[in-house]
C-alpha cells in the first residue's frame, strides 16, 4: 500500500472511530458500573483466550484493574501510556493515531509528546457521560492495538444495551 492508500484507510478508519465514540455514552458512571464493567470485560476477554490487562478508571481513581494470566507489569505500563492519550485528547488512543496516520505523519514523531509517557495504539476509550464528556477511560492492553480496541468497543457496547436506563 502506498502512502496515499494509507492515508485513505486511516481517514475511513477515522470516520469509523468517531462514530463509535458518538455511540458509546453512558448516563451515569459510578463504582459499581466500573465493576460490572469491567467484570464484562474480563469475562469477554476469558472467553476468547486472550491473555489482557484491563483498566478501569474515573478520572485519576483506579476502579478496576484485572491481569489475567499471560500478562505483565509490561500490560500495566502500556495502559498508563495510552490513558495519558485519552486523558490529554478526550479520544480514543486508537482514533487518536490514525488522525496522525490519516495526516501521512506518526503520533511519536509529530505529536511531539514524551513517547516513554504517551502511546496512540490502540486499547484505552473514554468514558464519556450525556451531557458532561469525558469522565473517565476503559483501557485493554495485550493484544494487537485493533483488537485491544475491539475488546473495548464490544465490551462498552454490551454494557449499554444490557443496562436498565437511569
Amino acid at each position: 500500500m502506498n502512502g496515499l492508500d494509507e492515508r485513505e484507510a486511516a481517514r475511513h478508519q477515522v470516520r469509523e472511530l468517531e462514530e463509535q465514540e458518538r455511540r458509546l455514552v453512558l448516563d451515569r458512571f459510578g463504582n459499581d458500573d466500573a465493576w460490572r464493567l469491567g467484570c464484562l470485560l474480563t469475562d469477554l476477554a476469558r472467553e476468547r483466550g486472550a491473555a489482557v490487562t484491563v483498566d478501569i478508571r474515573r478520572g485519576a481513581q483506579q476502579l478496576f484493574h484485572c491481569a489475567l494470566p499471560g500478562t505483565s507489569a509490561d500490560n500495566d505500563a502500556w495502559i498508563e501510556r495510552k490513558c495519558r492519550v485519552v486523558e490529554r485528547y478526550a479520544e480514543s488512543s486508537y482514533l487518536v493515531g490514525a488522525r496522525f496516520r490519516a495526516k501521512g505523519r506518526t503520533f511519536e514523531e509529530s505529536s511531539r509528546l514524551d513517547p516513554d509517557r504517551y502511546a496512540a495504539h490502540g486499547g484505552a476509550f473514554p468514558v464519556r457521560l450525556r451531557g458532561t464528556g469525558v469522565v473517565g477511560t476503559v483501557a485493554v492492553s495485550g493484544l494487537p492495538q485493533g483488537d485491544d480496541h475491539a475488546l473495548v468497543v464490544d465490551a462498552l457496547g454490551r454494557y449499554i444495551e444490557q443496562r436498565p436506563a437511569g
